[in-house]
């Protein structure tokens, strides 16, 4: 199945104006094989490189893979040529290497076009912003969602809630303990150890990894970090806490949304609610399985809860609004979302038939959303929810 995205990137690969195209997202979401049908479907010479096994101090890798594709260009007399880098950020100092070769290209005439991809998105941002600005346009390939899995695999709104959009692991849902085993070993471990512990100075990873398995276990929740530390064993304090649960967010495992407030000082100061990017990581570590849980009203309701915040989490990211929860005493609402000066309410109910909440009435109340949804029994169908463009709400 080919995503949206590919024709993008197709599009802008032709355009007479230049950009590095930087394509960025978790482990194991389609951006290699994106790359793939991309090349296919292009008429351009092209080379594809990864620097997964490249040493993260060689910084000649990335210059002498640039100069033999300006070689090639010469060899074969061709006027255009397409880069593929794979994995950018395990090399140390790419940026400002490839913001040198690229302004090089620029005064030599030659007309490499380039895409990077890379799976650590706060590695990937600091470099572009530091060394690339006014060179690159950013994309970002986030976990599938269901209208993708439902499309490409079948999947049912529930078998997605449960499963998650984990494409790699989809064949693999009929036989649940091999899926929670794959999801576990080559996904969480791989994208913990190799997109956070190896590219970034981590003191205490044992610590992180716990916050990692807290986080999946209280996903949909709100704790304060005084609470986290109780459930940690050598908890360090809630600046290291804090700096973990975003390493977490930008290698789309595990975000801590904040308190919607009225002013950003109380917004960042407030106790986060944990969400998964993806439920397979939920899934993936719970004792029970899928039937199981489906008979279980309360854990599948938190299920359903956690399903719709990351459908949520992850649209943020290519939609442009931002997330929060709201509590006010007993009052509260799941998600609050914020784009242009719009806000909208969103509270999940997956058993029952309700129509309205006392936290909706309070939030309207106190801050006169451009619009409130109930989503569940009396509201939107959770399953249709999950199916809709979040940027539809305002």
């Amino acid at each position: 199945m080919e995503r949206i995205e590919l024709q993008k990137v197709i599009k802008v690969i032709y355009e007479p104006k230049k950009f590095i195209q930087v394509l960025v997202g978790p482990r194991q979401v389609g951006k290699t094989t994106l790359v793939n049908q991309l090349v296919e479907k292009i008429n351009m010479p092209y080379l594809f490189e990864s620097a997964d096994a490249v040493p993260a101090s060689d910084q000649v890798w990335i210059e002498q893979l640039w100069n033999s594709v300006r070689q090639m260009m010469r060899d074969e007399a061709q006027t255009e040529y397409l880069l593929v880098i794979d994995e950018i950020q395990k090399i140390n100092n790419w940026s400002e290497i490839v913001k040198r070769l690229w302004d090089e290209d620029v005064r030599l005439g030659f007309d490499i076009r380039v895409i990077l991809l890379g799976s650590s998105r706060l590695l990937i941002q600091q470099g572009l912003t530091e060394s690339l600005a006014g060179r690159f346009e950013l994309t970002y390939l986030g976990h599938w969602s269901f209208a993708e899995m439902e499309k490409a695999f079948g999947f049912t709104a529930e078998q997605y809630a449960w499963f998650g959009g984990y494409p790699g692991s989809a064949h693999l849902i009929g036989d649940e303990e091999r899926w929670k085993k794959y999801v576990t070993d080559a996904l969480i471990e791989t994208s913990i150890s190799k997109d956070i512990l190896m590219l970034t100075r981590v003191d205490k990873p044992a610590l992180m990894k716990r916050l990692f398995e807290l986080g999946c276990l209280y996903s949909g929740q709100i704790l304060s970090y005084t609470k986290i530390q109780g459930q940690l064993a050598d908890a360090g304090n809630t600046t290291t806490l804090s700096h973990y649960l975003q390493l977490l967010d930008t290698a789309g495992l595990l975000g801590g949304i904040e308190k919607f407030a009225a002013d950003i000082i109380r917004k960042r100061s407030s106790s986060p609610k944990f969400q998964v990017h993806n439920n397979a990581l939920i899934s993936a570590q719970h004792n029970a399985f899928f039937e199981e849980v489906r008979q279980q009203p309360a854990e599948w309701g938190r299920i359903v809860e956690s399903a719709i915040g990351a459908h949520l989490l992850n649209s943020a990211l290519v939609e442009g609004y931002k997330i929060f929860y709201w509590r006010n005493r007993n009052d509260e609402v799941d998600f609050v979302l914020e784009k242009r000066g719009r806000i909208v309410g969103i509270e999940v109910k997956s058993a029952g038939f309700v129509t309205r909440t006392s936290g909706m009435d309070a939030f309207n109340k106190m801050y006169l959303p451009h619009k409130t949804y109930l989503v569940g029994a009396g509201g939107i169908p959770w399953q249709e929810f999950l199916k809709m463009s979040p940027s539809q709400l305002f």
